[in-house]
């Protein structure tokens, strides 16, 4: 009788932790993907933009590509947090 009871018991705290180990990979997934939609969205409206600017004046290509370059950052956060959940 006590033979079955640890065996549930030890079951159930397996499952517990297989639980918790496959949520934290759901929230680092959420986080990047997020992410990464966020920055796709951003980019655009960013990009198109930065196309028609540097057509009309070459010299608004740093600025563009500067412009262009900063929404990715987000996505590095992303990977950032996605990191901290798995491996904290």
């Amino acid at each position: 009788m006590v033979d079955a009871a640890v065996a549930v018991a030890a079951t159930d705290l397996a499952s517990v932790q297989a639980s918790q180990l496959g949520m934290k990979a759901l929230g680092a997934g959420i986080a990047v993907g997020l992410t990464g939609i966020g920055t796709g969205v951003a980019e655009m409206g960013i990009g198109s933009a930065a196309v028609g600017a540097v057509a009309e004046n070459k010299d608004m290509f740093g600025l563009a590509l500067l412009f262009t370059v900063i929404p990715e950052t987000i996505v590095i956060f992303g990977l950032v947090v996605a990191l901290l959940l798995l491996f904290v």
